[in-house]
């Protein structure tokens, strides 16, 4: 049986990805990592370079920790850097370096065209609390606390578990369920008790793994079928699909 939330009766909490599900901002990621790898492969391969691509993003980026996505891109073209460290500058020939390049350029980006929520989104999080069901945001990027703030939805979730938090316990990311874990732990709510809403298909790999009650997909760019092979159970194009009126 589904609530009027489309949800199982037993969900007692849910848990957000930020980019692509609560804020428009998976597409400026998108546009940050091509530009960033672009710019490496040329320097590294000259002008003949095999571009980044939109496939590239959603198997080995997508979702990932920074760090994470590019180690999985680099290795699927055979290329292995030095890891780094966190706080390498920019231009450092490292993994942590060219995290750090994408990382300055997605700030960039926000700073000059800010960033817009997923209206249907917002509205669904507000039925979800009306409800009484608990809530989180569950996102691999370091800057969560600074966008939410900027959309006025800080307030929203009981928990944040994001990039910063993963970091200081040690926590590895999507597509491991930890950070999934890990806010429902803090939720104090059993992970069969808890619905997952994500668009990249490293977090419905993580919501499978995790055991969670429900997992939506949120499908933003076509890729409906791709988000069940990876675990869905439900895709929708936007929360509102799902009902909930706050």
């Amino acid at each position: 049986m589904s609530t009027q939330l489309g949800l199982p009766e037993d969900i007692q909490a849910c848990l957000f990805d930020l980019d692509g599900v609560v804020t428009r901002t998976a597409v400026v990621h998108a546009a940050a990592w091509k530009e960033t790898f672009d710019a490496f492969l040329r320097e590294r391969d000259g002008a003949d370079f095999r571009p980044f691509t939109d496939s590239d993003y959603d198997e080995y980026v997508d979702g990932r920790p920074r760090a994470d996505g590019v180690r999985s891109f680099l290795s699927s073209r055979g290329i292995d850097l030095p890891e780094g460290g966190p706080d390498d500058p920019p231009d450092a020939t490292t993994v942590n370096g060219v995290g750090n390049r994408k990382n300055e350029l997605v700030l960039r980006k926000i700073r000059t065209d800010g960033v817009e929520p997923y209206e249907g989104t917002l509205r669904y999080i507000d039925a979800v609390r009306a409800a009484g069901l608990a809530t989180a945001i569950v996102s691999s990027s370091a800057n969560t606390r600074d966008v939410l703030r900027s959309i006025d939805a800080e307030g929203l979730f009981d928990v944040r578990i994001d990039g910063v938090v993963a970091r200081e316990r040690k926590l590895p990311g999507k597509p491991h369920p930890d950070t999934f874990l890990a806010a429902a732990r803090d939720l104090g709510v059993d992970p069969s008790r808890a619905a997952v809403f994500e668009d990249a298909l490293a977090g419905m790999d993580a919501g499978r793994s995790g055991h969670f009650g429900y997992v939506v997909g949120v499908d933003r760019v076509g890729q409906t079928d791709a988000l069940y092979a990876h675990g869905a159970d439900r895709v929708v194009k936007d929360l509102a699909e799902l009902g909930g009126r706050a």
